[in-house]
C-alpha cells in the first residue's frame, strides 16, 4: 500500500487496513537444502492463517511434496504419484507466522540441493483447503471458505492410493483431469456430479477418487478473477483460464489482466504434462525457461523458450502450444505492493572477487523474481561495466559503456537469488582480489519496472504496456543491435534523449515516440524482430527521486529529494553539454569529504580523491569543488537518487 494511502487511512481512523496483496498470500521461495533444520522465511503467515506448501528438488528426481496446515506438517502428498498420504515427522516441523521450518526429509531438504517451494496462504478470493470423509453419495456438497466461485479444484484421496482429480472452469464440471498423469480431460458424471461449484460449496459424485465411503480426502481450491486485493481491494491476483494452441513457433498472446509470476499449464485434448513455470526459477524473454512438471519427478529442465511473461499476461511460444489443443492454466500475479523504503528495493553491495565459480554476492533484496544489476570493477581499469536483468536471464548482458549488441557469457552472473546473485570467475564481475560494486534494483510499483519485447518495425515502436503504476520519469532502452542505449528523462521531454554509453549532450529526436502514461510507453529499434529491453524509473516519496538541478559554478548546490536520511545512491549526467554518467553510493561513501565515484560510460577504476558530492538529509549536495560536468552556472543536470 502506498504511503499516501496509509496516511489518509490513518487520518480517517482506518490505520492498519486489512488490505491484502499477492505478497501476503503467495510466495515462490528458492532455497538450498541442508539435511537439517532449515528455516524458510517467505513472509507468508501459515501459523495464523493456514495454507499449503508445495516443494520440489530442482537437482534430484524426488517427487513433488504437498503439505498443508489442515492435515499437518508431517503428512505429505506426492503430486506425481497416486500414493496415499505419506507420514513423516521430518518434513515440515513447524508452520510459522512468516514461513515454515523444514526437518531433514530428503525430498524437501537434501543437503546441497536447489529446492523450489510455492506457498499458498488460505485467503478469501485466492485459496482454500478443505477435508472430508467419503460417503459414496452422488451430489454430495462440500462447503468451502473461498468466498468466490472456484476456478480450479485439486482433490486427492489421502487414505488410499488414488489418482489426483482436477476440476477446472474451462472444461467444466462434466469433465476432469488427472494431476499425476498426462491424460487428456475425460467426461464423467461421477467425479463432480456434472454440477458447477458455487461460492460456498462444490459437488462430488461417487467416484473412488473423490467420495468412497470411509476414505479421507483433501481439496485445494483456487479462485479466479475474484478481485479482493490491492490498495482498493478490487484487483485480481489469480486467474484460471484457457487458450487454444497455434503450434510451436506461432506465439499465442494470452491476456490475463496482470503480469504473472507463476503458471501451471496443461493441454486438455492430447496427452501432455502439467508444466510449471515461475519467474524466480526463470521465465526469460527470448531465452530458455526453467520447467518442472507436477506429474513427473524429473529434475528441472531448460533448453526451450516455452513462454514469456508480459505486462498484461503471457506469450505462449513452444512446448505448451500444441496446435488446436485447448490448454488450461492457473496464473498468479507478480508482486504488487508499493515499497515504503529504499532499502526494500535497492542495494549496492561491495565485494572482493575470489576468481572462483559460484561466488555469492548478498544484496539483502529479493533479486530472483524481478531485478536489474549493474556491475562495476572499482579497483582496476579496463574492465567493462555490465548490466544484467532477470527478464533476459543469466548470462545475457549489455555493456553500458559500449553500445554493442547483447552479449552472452556463462562465466558472468550465474543465478538471481532470493537475497542476491552468484557469479563465476570473470574479470568484469569476479577476478581474484578485484573490488566490485553491484547496484541492485528490484522491480516494484511506483519505483522501477522492466519490460522486454521484440520490435515489429524500424524506428519508434507501437505503444506497449508497463507495470510501473505511474508515468515513467526516466527510461533506459537498448535494442539487440549496435548503437542505442537511449535514455529518456522527464526534464528533457519526449523530443530529446541521452545515450548511456556516451558523454554527448542531449540530442533532439523523439526516440520514445509520443505515448507516455501510467500504463503505456514507446521505445525505439533500428530494425524489426530485435529484442528491446527497457528499464523504467519514477519518483516515489521517501524512496526515489528522478529530477534535475541547475548548476552554479563555485557554489554548493543542495538537491532536495524529499528524503529524511539522505541519498544512498546518486547518478548524475549533464544534459546541455558533454559529461559522464557519474555514480556514487553510500557503501563506498557519500560523506563530508572525498567520495569515490564510477562512470558508467567508461572502464576506468573508481576515482577516490575528489569531493564532488556531500550528504544532505533531504537528498544530496553537489559541492563547489565539483567540475563543470557536475556544477557549471546555468547548466542543467539530470539525476536519479535513491534513499
Amino acid at each position: 500500500m502506498s504511503i499516501t494511502k496509509k496516511l489518509l487511512q490513518a487520518a480517517s481512523g482506518n490505520a492498519g487496513s486489512d488490505n491484502l496483496y499477492v505478497e501476503d498470500v503467495f510466495s515462490t521461495f528458492l532455497y538450498d537444502g541442508n539435511s537439517s533444520t532449515n528455516v524458510i522465511t517467505n513472509g507468508i503467515d501459515l501459523a495464523g492463517e493456514g495454507g499449503l506448501v508445495w516443494g520440489k528438488s530442482r537437482d534430484n528426481a524426488f517427487g513433488h511434496m504437498l503439505i498443508d496446515t489442515v492435515r499437518g506438517g508431517d503428512k505429505g502428498l506426492v503430486s506425481n504419484a497416486t500414493s496415499a498420504e505419506y507420514d513423516n515427522n521430518t518434513m515440515i516441523t513447524s508452520f510459522n507466522s512468516n514461513g515454515f521450518t523444514l526437518g531433514s526429509y530428503l525430498g524437501l531438504n537434501y543437503n546441497g540441493d536447489d529446492v523450489a517451494s510455492w506457498t499458498f496462504r488460505k485467503a478469501e478470493k485466492f485459496f482454500d483447503v478443505v477435508t472430508w470423509t467419503g460417503n459414496s453419495t452422488a451430489g454430495r456438497t462440500i462447503a468451502h471458505n473461498l468466498g468466490s466461485v472456484p476456478g480450479m479444484i485439486i482433490i486427492k484421496c489421502t487414505s488410499a492410493a488414488r489418482s489426483w482429480i482436477v476440476y477446472h472452469t474451462s472444461p467444466g464440471a462434466t469433465k476432469y483431469l488427472t494431476l499425476n498423469s498426462t491424460n487428456a480431460s475425460a467426461t464423467t458424471s461421477v467425479t463432480f456430479n456434472d454440477t458447477e461449484p458455487t461460492d460456498s460449496v462444490f459437488s462430488v459424485g461417487t467416484a473412488n477418487s473423490v467420495n468412497i465411503s470411509g476414505e479421507t480426502y483433501v481439496a485445494y481450491l483456487f479462485a479466479s478473477d475474484a478481485g479482493g486485493f490491492g490498495d482498493d481491494g478490487d484487483e485480481n491476483i489469480v486467474k484460471c483460464g484457457s487458450y487454444t494452441g497455434a503450434g510451436g513457433g506461432t506465439p499465442v498472446a494470452v491476456n490475463l489482466g496482470f503480469e504473472p509470476q507463476f503458471m501451471l499449464i496443461k493441454s486438455t485434448v492430447g496427452t501432455g504434462d502439467w508444466n510449471l513455470f515461475d519467474n524466480s526459477r526463470g521465465v526469460y524473454t527470448g531465452g530458455e525457461d526453467a520447467r518442472l512438471w507436477a506429474n513427473k519427478s524429473d529434475i528441472e529442465s531448460f533448453g526451450v523458450n516455452a513462454i514469456e511473461f508480459t505486462a498484461t499476461g503471457c506469450n505462449i511460444i513452444d512446448m505448451v502450444n500444441a496446435s488446436s489443443d485447448l490448454h488450461i492454466y492457473i496464473a498468479i500475479r507478480r508482486p504488487m505492493k508499493t515499497p515504503e523504503a529504499g532499502t526494500e528495493v535497492f542495494a549496492s553491495p561491495e565485494y572482493t572477487g575470489n576468481g572462483s565459480a559460484g561466488k555469492k554476492v548478498t544484496s539483502n533484496i529479493n533479486m530472483a523474481s524481478g531485478s536489474m544489476a549493474i556491475f562495476g570493477n572499482t579497483s582496476s581499469s579496463g574492465n567493462f561495466r555490465r548490466i544484467y536483468d532477470s527478464l533476459r536471464g543469466t548470462g545475457k548482458f549489455y555493456y553500458p559503456n559500449d553500445p554493442r549488441p547483447e552479449s552472452t557469457d556463462s562465466t558472468g552472473l550465474v543465478e538471481f537469488l532470493q537475497d542476491g546473485v552468484t557469479v563465476n570467475a570473470d574479470s568484469n564481475v569476479n577476478s581474484s582480489g578485484g573490488i566490485y560494486s553491484m547496484f541492485s534494483f528490484k522491480r516494484a510499483t511506483g519505483f522501477f519496472d522492466i519490460t522486454s519485447r521484440k520490435s515489429t518495425q524500424t524506428g519508434v515502436q507501437p505503444a506497449q504496456y508497463h507495470n510501473l503504476g505511474v508515468v515513467p520519469e526516466m527510461m533506459i532502452s537498448k535494442s539487440d543491435s549496435s548503437g542505442g542505449f537511449y535514455v529518456y528523462h522527464s526534464a528533457l521531454g519526449l523530443s530529446k534523449y541521452l545515450s548511456l554509453s556516451s558523454t554527448n549532450a542531449q540530442q533532439s529526436f523523439a526516440v520514445f515516440g509520443s505515448t507516455l502514461t501510467a500504463t503505456q510507453f514507446q521505445d525505439y529499434a533500428p530494425g524489426s524482430n530485435q529484442q528491446v529491453i527497457n528499464y523504467l524509473f519514477a519518483t516515489l516519496a521517501g524512496v526515489s527521486k528522478v529530477g534535475s538541478y541547475t548548476g552554479t559554478t563555485g557554489s554548493d548546490v543542495n538537491v532536495d529529494c524529499g528524503f529524511s536520511a539522505g541519498a544512498r545512491f546518486v547518478m548524475i549526467k549533464r544534459t546541455n553539454s558533454t559529461g559522464g554518467w557519474y555514480v556514487w553510493d553510500s557503501v563506498r561513501g557519500i560523506v563530508s569529504g572525498d567520495d569515490p565515484y564510477l562512470l558508467l560510460n567508461d572502464t576506468d577504476a573508481e576515482v577516490t580523491n575528489t569531493d564532488y558530492i556531500d550528504p544532505l538529509s533531504s537528498g544530496f549536495t553537489v559541492t563547489a569543488a565539483a567540475p563543470a560536468q557536475l556544477n557549471a552556472t546555468n547548466d542543467t543536470y539530470i539525476f536519479l537518487a535513491i534513499a
